[in-house]
């Protein structure tokens, strides 16, 4: 889908509050409410904006370890076999399949350190897993949303 500026700008306003007016965006590009309507229901039509969510922190929440698992899995283990597996655990807040040796990458959020061993020692557990090897991370120094590319 190509993008123009007027596009841009709007979906990073609505990256840094989605729960803007469409006016209070016009006001903000230089276009009629009706018009940002328009331009953010074509951006939802081709796909650059898939949907409107809320960030949360995760502390404030409860969830006090965060770590990345790479998972080794045995023989040719199709991702879907991963995605289904580790779905089922709401502590796994990502996975991707990954090139280098690991199959996968894991981000987990846990209550406290016993709770993250718990559920690594689940996941683990599965037959397809060879082996995992994890890292915690002590303070997360950036998080942001993908955005356009600059120009």
């Amino acid at each position: 889908m190509q993008l123009d500026r007027l596009d841009e700008d709007l979906i990073a306003l609505l990256v840094d509050d989605a729960r803007r007016s469409y006016a209070d965006l016009g006001a903000s590009v230089g276009l009629s409410a009706s018009a940002v309507k328009r331009r953010v229901d074509r951006l939802r039509a081709g796909g650059a904006i898939t949907g409107f969510t809320v960030r949360l922190d995760p502390g404030a929440l409860g969830w006090s370890v965060e770590g990345y698992v790479e998972l080794y899995c045995r023989n040719r283990t199709a991702p879907a076999t991963i995605r289904a597996t580790v779905a089922r655990f709401p502590e796994v807040v990502d996975a991707s399949t990954v090139s280098g040796e690991a199959d996968a990458v894991l981000r987990i959020l846990a209550a406290d350190m016993r709770h993250f061993e718990q559920v690594l020692e689940q996941i683990g557990a599965q037959p397809f897993v060879a082996r995992t090897k994890s890292v915690l991370v002590l303070s997360p120094l950036l998080r942001r949303p993908a955005a356009p590319l600059p120009h």
